[in-house]
């Protein structure tokens, strides 16, 4: 039985819209936790986000049963965990013994007897897990919306349309460079690895398999072999290369026989479906690569890029060149965010398989539909977005539309690009850079989290850190400079 949270507390509990927090303070987490804080005392904000909360962990279960972690503890750890661009076990350690944090979950802060509340690792790892992407995407757009009010000059003053910054980067999936001779080593080292899990873990008869060591260390012997003669120097490389991946993909040939014996022999008996799906995909895997190496190395052939695959263990990662020139390659997914005058992230997207000159539309789209016309300013891009086809239709509902053209200009666009707005506004797009650079700086430089919806929901969460930081940055400013002007006074 889980609650929104606890709506009795501890006498030891400091209620949260009376956490005292350190407004000098240089660390990310004070400022994470004053954006949090801005959450708990919002006259609207707190209770749509705790009902989304709600609707999607709570929804068809029974009120009954242990008291499971609460709603508003699973959004402030996952959200301190990206902001700190922590791992679990440093989360774990900051859940059970930080001061301020715990103040913030609503537990005490300080050890008392044996009944003080104290988080799990694995507790910590399927909680935050709960929430999805279309839930975190929704409470963005609210913490986003709510969060113009906060750089309003004056309280109660009207908001400014927004200037809205948009570009895209690369956010890495955790992987190591790909070729396929390394490859065709991952899939057959973990054939291998499941098929003794299954012997001496889960209790399967697997016969045959005495060696499996010494089947890990040739295929390893000969992966090295291999990378280095097509990699290196030297007389005769063709007729060395060619001998070497001969050897290995023949080796390979007799793993991937023997594996399929051993899928055979578990038909026979109760095998868990997992571990047969896991053990199926990689001896897929196998096969597929010992495929393309025979063709690109012993039928000098080339490997279409839909053919390819860049990691056995997250399939989705993408190849993707951006014409820098370091790095040239990177592997992961386009990150799309749309930023404002205030830094906040009003909008982003992860377009897998897309390109930047496709997004324009969808995001303005998007903008439009949440704020309305009339409350977007500008929209300013890159040119790796410039399409003349979309700035006349943008120009329909913003005023300002920036999209440099790449290549030459005529007249009339040099005439409309030297403009005094248009210049401006381009020099202005550039702290999206800085923007980019500081999500970065929360966890979005690579992602940790396995499979499509883990990267999603890594993202969802580092979008929201990052905006409660700007939020909570700015509030503790604020709250300095009343300290000061209190104390002159005083």
């Amino acid at each position: 039985m889980r609650q929104r949270y606890s709506p009795q507390p501890d006498f030891q509990v400091i209620p949260i819209e009376k956490i005292v927090l350190p407004t000098q303070s240089r660390d990310e987490l004070p400022s994470i936790l004053a954006g949090l804080q801005w959450i708990w005392t919002h006259p609207s904000l707190k209770a749509e986000i705790l009902a989304l909360l709600e609707q999607k962990i709570l929804v068809g279960k029974k009120a009954t049963g242990r008291t499971g972690m609460d709603l508003w503890q699973i959004l402030v750890l996952g959200v301190v965990r990206l902001g700190l661009d922590a791992d679990w076990d440093r989360l774990e350690d900051l859940a059970n013994h930080h001061t301020l944090l715990r103040q913030m979950l609503g537990v005490p802060a300080l050890a008392w007897g044996t009944e003080t509340k104290t988080f799990a690792h694995q507790t910590l790892r399927d909680n935050v897990a709960l929430l999805d992407d279309s839930l975190l995407k929704a409470i963005n757009a609210r913490v986003a919306a709510a969060g113009k009010e906060v750089f309003a000059k004056k309280e109660g003053a009207p908001v400014a349309a927004l200037e809205i910054k948009v570009d895209t980067y690369v956010l890495e999936t955790d992987v190591h460079f790909p070729t396929d001779l390394n490859l065709l080593w991952d899939a057959g080292r973990k054939c291998v690895d499941l098929i003794e899990k299954c012997r001496d873990q889960w209790g399967y008869e697997l016969p045959g398999w005495r060696k499996a060591k010494d089947w890990r260390r040739r295929f390893k012997a000969l992966e090295r072999i291999s990378s280095k003669a097509l990699y290196g120097g030297g007389a005769n490389k063709e007729r060395r290369v060619k001998a070497a991946a001969r050897e290995y993909v023949g080796v390979g040939g007799e793993l991937s026989a023997k594996v399929s014996a051993s899928l055979l022999g578990l038909c026979d008996q109760a095998v868990d479906g997992v571990h047969w799906e896991a053990l199926g995909y990689f001896h897929g895997m196998l096969d597929k690569h010992l495929e393309l190496v025979e063709r690109r190395l012993l039928q000098e052939q080339t490997i279409p890029a839909a053919e390819k695959v860049f990691s056995l263990f997250e399939p989705h990662t993408e190849w993707i060149q951006k014409g820098k020139q370091r790095p040239n390659v990177e592997l992961g997914h386009r990150l799309l965010i749309a930023t404002d005058q205030h830094q906040l992230i009003q909008d982003y997207d992860v377009p897998m398989g897309g390109v930047d000159g496709d997004q324009s539309l969808p995001v303005a789209d998007r903008l439009l539909g949440r704020y309305g016309t009339g409350q977007i300013a500008s929209l300013s891009f890159d040119k790796g977005f410039t399409r003349a086809a979309d700035r006349e239709w943008l120009s329909l509902y913003v005023p300002e539309v920036v999209m440099p053209k790449r290549g030459k200009k005529n007249a009339a666009e040099t005439e409309r690009e030297s403009q005094k707005t248009f210049v401006a506004l381009r020099r202005r797009h550039s702290a999206v850079e800085s923007d980019i650079h500081s999500l970065e700086h929360h966890g979005l430089n690579r992602c940790l989290d396995v499979g499509v919806a883990g990267y999603l929901r890594y993202v969802g969460y580092g979008v929201l850190s990052y905006n409660l930081h700007v939020i909570g940055r700015q509030l503790l400013a604020r709250g300095w400079v009343a300290a000061q002007a209190k104390s002159m006074a005083a």
